[in-house]
């Protein structure tokens, strides 16, 4: 009996380190490069370049109108790179808004391997191309990350998709049988940061999302003070929840 104590409780220590070294492998999935000139996805895009406090230089998609009323700063979510997100930027540039499109470290092709820390950074430099009003769209993860920019330097307005309340919970609701939170690197605490955001806020989830609990989601519309937009039947990655019309609406809503 003892010794079958003791491999049960070598395998959970194995697989409880394996996950605490590769965790950011469970959090983070980026999409290579190279990626196409912002000219040849929409006329009139351009290539801009941002430059991180830790001295990174990632690229980046510059969807400008000349008499747009705010520019709209995309934080993606934790797959992909920013093609994926392009439908979305249609769909604002065509209601008379500009867009940056733009990727975190170590995805579209960019040096560096991402974190909370390192996306806090490459944040900041995105705010920094941009003069004039500014409105933050986050998508799942990229929501925690406007969250916390939002902390920085108040939005005009702020969308947040599909949010969780934490990295932790939403990590504990995938796993549950592991001790995730005291083993995460990355906290992301979405909820207490937006709760100190003074910004018309709107978040849009979908009420079949099988990645992030809704309920969480709605925690982090209470917290914020927000208008809460519920997409029936739509799940994380549906078309409908990346650039659909309530998505767009809502970006709209905050920008005039």
């Amino acid at each position: 009996m003892r010794r079958a104590v003791l491999i049960a409780l070598a395998v959970v220590v194995t697989i409880v380190a394996v996950v605490f070294s590769f965790q950011r492998k469970l959090v983070y999935f980026p999409s290579p490069g190279p990626l196409p000139g912002a000219d040849e996805v929409m006329p009139g895009g351009r290539d801009v370049r941002l430059v991180t406090a830790d001295g990174l230089v990632l690229g980046g998609w510059h969807f400008e109108l000349p008499d747009a009323p705010a520019t709209v700063v995309v934080f993606p979510g934790n797959g992909g790179n920013r093609s994926g997100r392009l439908s979305l930027a249609r769909g604002l540039t065509a209601r008379g808004l500009s867009v940056l499109l733009f990727d975190y470290r170590g995805y579209g092709g960019n040096p560096g391997s991402p974190s909370e820390e390192g996306l806090t950074y490459d944040a900041r430099a995105a705010l920094d191309l941009i003069d004039g009003p500014v409105v933050y769209f986050g998508e799942s993860l990229g929501a925690a990350v406007a969250a916390e920019l939002a902390t920085f330097r108040a939005p005009k307005g702020m969308v947040l998709r599909s949010p969780f309340t934490s990295l932790a919970a939403a990590g504990s609701h995938h796993y549950p049988w592991l001790p995730v939170k005291l083993l995460l690197q990355d906290k992301y605490p979405v909820l207490e940061r937006v709760s100190a955001v003074d910004a018309p806020t709107v978040v849009v989830l979908g009420t079949a999302d099988s990645v992030v609990p809704p309920a969480q989601s709605r925690e982090v519309a209470t917290a914020a003070r927000a208008r809460l937009v519920e997409v029936g039947g739509a799940d994380h990655n549906d078309e409908v929840l990346v650039s659909g019309p309530q998505v767009v609406d809502a970006v709209v809503s905050v920008s005039r």
